[in-house]
């Protein structure tokens, strides 16, 4: 997902606020009940949990829907949220077996069962959207329900197969509102998580309400709370500075963020994680000028990530050299390794070599949001100076555009952040270069996605670092995909709302549940 070892984002919450002390404080006894306004640009592309894959829709997800496992705020381990435990059974890591908690209710009153649970992971794999998750449960091969027991046989084992049930791809579904073999249309849901949906205005607002009949983990939701959707970081900027929002994530300006101090009035910021990567996918369909090797590796030969770092973001993000970024297990550096400054000599003769004409020519995607405009022009910029290359840049604005025009093969490269759903290298992996992809690019690789199932067969991650280092190793040499950049994450709040510091750690799970007044 729809970026995010874990020392940084889940362990070692970093708070830079203006008046720290102030997150202590709890909600007065006459405290406000109206809404508090969440603005974002991270739109929301489907209430159907089968159809997407994108950090908006599964932080919507987090708050309207329920999955048997969750991961607290300051946690690495997933633990029970609608089941009451979940274990692996025997030692083998293929059978994973959950039970449900008694008494838990859809936010309509029907009982959930472990029927609906089954119903919920079958309909992904039948459905198999290219916009939806069905890539992420790579290793479920069946489901089966008895009783309030869910049991999931895997394919291969899967230590992190946890982690997966506890992401938007593991939210249960009402079988007796939700069809088994298409998307649900429209702009209504029927979940079990802290909030209900009172109403939903697709690409503008969600407006959320507290579930009396929640029971799971996470604290029961204080008030309303409206998410606002915004087009463009400095729409999201405009509404922060008016007023119009109480809470601003995701993305505002990078100019906004760098000028973050302690000094500003009526502003509490945190910063935290670290892990929200971005990275430019290459199109390897044959026909298309990126399935040459030689093409991918050029690109890469002169990409000058410190200069869109520093020009571009403000100083907001740092320069990646791998897929799997600096703080999580099995990070390294095997494009800097292979291309240590951007040389447009290098890149020249790779092409040379490969006897390809220059320039090459090809499009690049991008969806319109917040720098991503900027920073595609500076691409373009970089590439083109050298005469290796004459670049056309294709702006998509709506969100369900881009990732249709994406999963077509409709640009030869796009650029796309990645927020990843549970803290471990695997999912800055396998979705990203093993088989089936979410990036839709036509790239697979056999000594890839053998390396990929062997570090799913750890219980102790760190002994899977090594594999990790030789995927990496192997995606610099073949270059499907080139990482730009990697990032902290930032939520701003007023000074009348508590709960900012939990609202996000980076890994995409929004708990609007802790908001309230102060």
């Amino acid at each position: 997902m729809g970026s995010v070892g874990r020392k940084v984002i889940a362990g070692g919450l970093v708070l830079a606020a203006a008046g720290v002390a102030g997150w202590q404080l709890l909600p007065s006894d006459d405290e406000k009940k109206d809404a508090i306004k969440v603005g974002t640009t991270d739109v929301a592309s489907s209430l159907d949990p089968a159809g997407a894959y994108d950090a908006g829709s599964w932080a919507l997800y987090s708050n309207v829907y329920q999955s048997l496992m969750t991961v607290k705020a300051g946690s690495e381990t997933p633990v029970p949220d609608a089941a009451s435990s979940c274990a692996f059974i025997g030692q083998k890591l293929t059978t994973y077996r959950c039970e449900l908690r008694p008494g838990l209710k859809f936010a309509g009153g029907r009982e959930i069962t472990a029927e609906d649970v089954k119903f919920s992971f079958d309909r992904i794999k039948v459905i198999r959207s290219e916009q939806g998750p069905v890539s992420l449960l790579s290793t479920l091969e069946s489901v089966k329900a008895e009783g309030r027991t869910v049991t999931f046989n895997l394919s291969a084992r899967d230590a992190t197969f946890p982690f997966k049930i506890a992401t938007g791809a593991g939210s249960i579904v009402d079988k007796d509102k939700y069809p088994a073999n298409t998307l649900r249309k429209g702009n209504t849901l029927d979940g079990s998580g802290p909030y209900t949906l009172k109403s939903f205005k697709p690409g503008i607002s969600a407006e959320l309400t507290p579930n009396p009949s929640y029971t799971g983990e996470a604290k029961p939701a204080h008030v309303p709370v409206t998410v606002r959707y915004y087009e463009s970081s400095d729409e999201l900027n405009r509404a922060w500075e008016t007023r119009q929002v109480h809470v601003a994530h995701r993305d505002l300006p990078p100019a906004v963020l760098a000028g973050l101090n302690p000094s500003l009035k009526d502003v509490r910021y945190q910063q935290s994680g670290g892990t929200e990567t971005r990275n430019m996918v290459f199109n390897v369909r044959p026909g298309k000028p990126m399935a040459q090797p030689a093409v991918r590796k050029a690109v890469a030969a002169v990409l000058d990530r410190g200069k869109l770092a520093k020009g571009t973001y403000s100083g907001t993000v740092a320069p990646l050299y791998s897929l799997i970024p600096k703080g999580i297990n099995g990070h390294s550096t095997p494009f800097f390794d292979a291309y240590q400054q951007p040389n447009a000599e290098v890149a020249q003769q790779i092409l040379k070599d490969a006897k390809i004409t220059t320039p090459v020519s090809f499009t690049l995607g991008f969806n319109v949001r917040g720098a991503n405009v900027a920073e595609a022009a500076e691409i373009k910029k970089q590439l083109e100076a050298t005469g290796l290359f004459r670049v056309t840049t294709e702006a998509v604005k709506e969100w369900q555009d881009f990732q249709a025009g994406y999963a077509a093969g409709a640009y030869d490269a796009y650029t796309i952040g990645w927020i990843a759903d549970f803290p471990d290298a695997d999912n800055f992996t396998a979705p990203l270069v093993g088989a089936g992809s979410s990036m839709n690019n036509g790239f697979s690789d056999k000594a890839i996605d053998e390396l990929i199932t062997r570090t799913q067969s750890f219980g102790n991650r760190a002994e899977a670092a090594a594999d990790f280092r030789e995927v990496q190793r192997l995606v610099a040499d073949r270059v499907p995909i080139l990482p730009i950049w990697q990032k902290k994450d930032y939520v701003l709040s007023r000074d009348a709302v508590t709960g900012g510091q939990h609202l996000s750690d980076g890994t995409g799970v929004w708990r609007l549940w802790e908001l309230n007044w102060l």
